[in-house]
């Protein structure tokens, strides 16, 4: 496990005092991550940032957030120990916790057996928030700080429907990793794609272990589809270097974590080009007035730009510190209950949660006055956003080897 991370502890000093006042102590957040992914070492770095400006403004009543940091190694297992020693030993107030949704459905039913809110922000399994409406008393410590698997779909599908009539798309391959995430994804992408007038004629789930994706393009060539419409995320590069490589003519568009991040084109060598992939902000886009200079101090601190879970990330930072200060405590129960309430203008949009009411319970709410989602394309090494049109900034451009029925 990695040292906590101290940020700026230094004692305030009463005004009129001779001597200077001991600190509060400090509200210690813990961080699980998968640090060595692309899309998992966005987590920490954006925790980071963000307490570091609350810390500069003051802190929460005066007591600054502490950043301890867990690498669970993209295993649940080692998730699991590290959510216990945060909570017996280092006695942190609130978890933010992975990318994975295998990982996060493993600690989901620790954190109701400790009483120690736990917040994702980008493990996307509907069996999330399905538990917690399924039973709240034992799983109300959980909040779902990212787009379920379910509306991920909608996302694309709505997304798809704006701009496959201009691509001649009418025909489609959905291609997904074998993982908890995908399986409500894909089962959303079976009945959204005929709805907006894609024929689905293959469903092909691959194995997380697969390292050699030729038989599974050259199958699905010889479908003819006219689009693939994935669900990539833990798998990585691979899938996109061999398209790219194998020259496979059918574009790909859906869910690639991996692609958020600015590092993309580099990891593949330039295979990204052409890739489109849904997600809730863009480097480029200023979805509400803390989405540019948010993307603008992480660029220049870290070198990079955020990827998707960097995002909701500092959010969730951002919104346990303001849950702490309306509660006027960490006590767990007081702090659930104002996280509830949470109604909070971060990077990605207004970020509230559904209640007991819904199958979606402490997810966030996605609709255009909430959460939304976008298309973005890799085009010439930068992710240009496609859809919807009042944000775009660029047009579909595919690759020579990429035929639609646009070309």
């Amino acid at each position: 496990m990695k040292a906590s991370v101290r940020l700026l502890l230094a004692a305030s000093v009463g005004a009129g005092l001779a001597a200077p006042a001991m600190a509060a102590d400090p509200i210690k957040i813990g961080v699980i991550a998968e640090a060595s992914s692309i899309s998992g070492a966005a987590i920490p770095n954006a925790a980071k940032l963000a307490a570091d400006e609350i810390n500069a403004a003051g802190g929460v009543n005066g007591r600054m957030i502490e950043i301890v940091e867990y690498d669970d190694h993209n295993s649940a297992a080692d998730a699991v120990r590290a959510f216990q020693r945060a909570s017996s030993q280092d006695h942190v107030s609130a978890v933010i916790a992975s990318y994975v949704s295998e990982v996060v459905l493993a600690l989901e039913p620790w954190s109701g057996r400790l009483k120690l809110p736990m917040v994702t922000p980008g493990a996307a399994s509907d069996v999330i928030s399905h538990r917690i409406h399924d039973d709240y008393a034992a799983n109300k410590y959980t909040f779902h700080g990212y787009m379920a698997s379910t509306f991920l779909s909608d996302s694309v599908c709505d997304g798809m429907k704006a701009i496959a009539p201009n691509l001649g798309w009418k025909k489609a391959v959905v291609v997904s990793e074998d993982a908890a995430w995908t399986i409500p994804l894909d089962e959303e992408y079976l009945k959204c794609l005929p709805k907006i007038g894609i024929d689905v004629i293959d469903h092909i789930r691959m194995s997380p272990d697969t390292t050699d994706f030729t038989p599974i393009f050259n199958k699905i060539e010889g479908e003819k589809p006219d689009v693939m419409v994935t669900g990539i995320s833990h798998i990585g590069v691979q899938p996109t270097v061999q398209w790219h490589d194998q020259q496979v003519p059918i574009p790909m568009i859906g869910i690639s974590s991996q692609a958020t991040s600015s590092t993309f084109y580099k990891d593949t060598n330039g295979a990204a080009e052409g890739v489109i992939y849904q997600t809730i902000s863009a480097p480029d886009v200023g979805v509400t007035p803390k989405t540019l200079p948010f993307v603008k101090a992480y660029e220049k601190r870290f070198n990079i730009t955020p990827a998707y879970c960097g995002y909701t990330t500092y959010d969730e930072v951002y919104y346990i510190a303001d849950a702490i200060k309306r509660a006027g405590s960490t006590d767990p129960d007081k702090m659930v209950d104002a996280l509830e309430k949470t109604s909070f203008v971060g990077t990605i949009g207004k970020v509230e949660f559904y209640g007991k009411d819904s199958q979606f319970t402490h997810a966030i709410k996605v609709s255009p006055e909430y959460i939304g989602g976008m298309l973005v394309q890799w085009q010439g090494g930068k992710q240009v956003t496609i859809w919807p049109n009042d944000i775009a900034n660029a047009k579909i451009k595919f690759p020579a080897f990429v035929k639609t029925g646009g070309n």
